[in-house]
């Protein structure tokens, strides 16, 4: 495997002090991001002159039918690192990979990552979550990653209210049920929801996940809107005024 530049950092100021850019890409300021969907919780997101790919995997179990989501990008993120989570082997050139909880500064760019548990039991089980949050073209994101736990308030506190919330849904031992994923969604108030983590006609047969439709179900009366496609542009004029709005994406398939 190639030499990942991994960067693990607690405090701020760390792409200053590195002097961290992506090329001249950086310089462009385009509105808006476009948001890919490569399969369970893994999501391109280009805008504002970078691609950022979150959780690549390995191709098992709820993911087996996935096509490779290592795919270009300048910024690989990372919510944790089990055995079929966090896979950097087919990720080509040389992206930055950010793997830890902190805050990571680059030219015209933060994305801030913040500690949860993997599991329901403190993370004893699983470990860490890391969720990540960043604003790229003008719109705030939060990726949920697998979070397992209620949200506390100092987890409110650094997320705050995202314009998109990316939120495991499909349940199982490392992540939240549509019943404690609707918990999350109404504790940051996000204007629009993406279900990620659920059981997709991609999955093997030992995948363990219930489908996006549970969550759904208990998300009655708030809009949904479905992609035609895996990849959809949002810009800022286009977040909802007032209320909130959840969009569900077609994934992809090998």
């Amino acid at each position: 495997m190639k030499r990942r530049k991994l960067l693990g950092y607690a405090g701020a100021g760390l792409g200053a002090t590195l002097g961290l850019k992506i090329g001249s890409a950086a310089q462009a300021q385009t509105p808006g991001v476009t948001i890919r969907s490569l399969g369970h919780t893994s999501f391109l997101f280009t805008g504002g002159g970078r691609r950022i790919l979150a959780n690549p995997f390995r191709r098992v179990g709820c993911t087996a039918g996935f096509p490779s989501p290592a795919v270009p990008a300048d910024i690989v993120i990372i919510s944790s690192r089990l055995f079929d989570e966090g896979y950097l082997n087919e990720l080509e050139g040389e992206p930055r990979v950010l793997t830890d909880p902190g805050v990571y500064d680059f030219e015209n760019l933060r994305l801030q990552g913040i500690v949860t548990p993997h599991d329901r039991q403190g993370g004893r089980r699983f470990g860490n979550n890391t969720v990540w949050r960043w604003t790229q073209g003008g719109v705030t994101i939060v990726h949920m990653g697998g979070a397992a736990a209620p949200l506390g308030v100092e987890e409110q506190i650094l997320l705050g209210r995202p314009d998109i919330m990316l939120v495991p849904v499909g349940g199982g031992p490392k992540a939240y049920t549509a019943a404690e994923a609707v918990q999350a969604v109404q504790v940051l108030r996000p204007k629009i929801v993406v279900p990620t983590h659920y059981l997709t006609t991609a999955a093997g047969e030992t995948c363990e996940l219930d489908p996006v439709d549970d969550f759904l179900a208990l998300m009655q009366g708030t809009p949904v809107t479905r992609a035609t496609t895996g990849s959809l542009g949002i810009r800022p004029s286009d977040l909802p005024s007032q209320g909130m709005r959840i969009q569900v994406y077609q994934y992809p398939r090998a």
